[in-house]
């Protein structure tokens, strides 16, 4: 995404949970949802429109077990054009004790900007937390493999073996916080043939409820059907409601 003469911006992020008072007990379930809408609309050198929302619900069963569920949507045109109409479904069950995790993941994806019409994943592996405290401040690294099957647009289809390793950042500090997830993912048979996914979000709390929060996403796929872009990069601006 080029740079842009005028970006405005608006998100809101309504987010149901469990107060951090309260910790999680044996032999209890807690629900945890968080749902974000985002627009963006740009205009001079480029004319561009994006509307983006994000959905996600936390099952947590007693001190052990949790199975996250996720799911975006992202709509975008330019020039009047279509580009983005991206779909994304995701399920990370997973086990916990002191600091080592143990993930699996199940994974759904449409995209019409790197002309994807259907793409599956599965896989499982470890991780591990390096530092976390009962704010939910966290440093922690997971490598997990997974199969990916890809249907494209024109016809093809790729079938790929992937290691997946992900960095998640959690900081918080008086009314400021950040949460960053960076995703490394090559192809076990090509390391050149990998994926990159980051996603940033900076928040300033001005209210026990209310926050301003920008958030900067970018994303890299190796290879793609001709014409596509391998690259992406969309930055929003908003204001962010939590009921917590």
């Amino acid at each position: 995404m080029r740079p842009s003469f005028l970006l405005i911006s608006a998100g809101l992020l309504l987010t149901l949970s469990a107060s951090a008072a309260h910790a999680q007990q044996p032999d209890t379930t807690l629900i945890r949802y968080s749902g974000q809408l985002a627009g963006q609309y740009t205009s001079g050198g480029v004319n561009r429109t994006l509307f983006s929302t994000n959905h996600s619900v936390t099952f947590l069963r007693g001190l052990h077990f949790g199975a996250p569920v996720t799911g975006s949507f992202i709509f975008g045109k330019q020039d009047r054009l279509l580009k983005e109409r991206e779909w994304l479904l995701n399920t990370t069950p997973y086990y916990w004790k002191g600091r080592f995790r143990f993930y699996g993941i199940g994974g759904y994806e449409r995209s019409n900007l790197r002309g994807i019409d259907n793409r599956f994943q599965v896989g499982a592996g470890p991780g591990w937390a390096f530092y976390s405290d009962s704010l939910g401040r966290e440093v922690a690294v997971s490598n997990l493999l997974i199969r990916e099957s890809t249907y494209f647009q024109d016809g093809s289809t790729r079938f790929v073996s992937r290691n997946s390793t992900r960095l998640k950042v959690a900081y918080s500090y008086r009314v400021f916080s950040l949460n960053s997830i960076t995703f490394y993912q090559p192809n076990l048979q090509n390391f050149q043939d990998y994926r990159v996914t980051q996603q940033s979000t900076l928040a300033l709390r001005f209210t026990p409820r209310f926050a301003i929060s920008s958030t900067y996403s970018y994303t890299f796929e190796r290879r793609v059907l001709e014409g596509k872009p391998t690259d992406n990069t969309n930055v929003t601006v908003g204001v962010t409601y939590s009921t917590k």
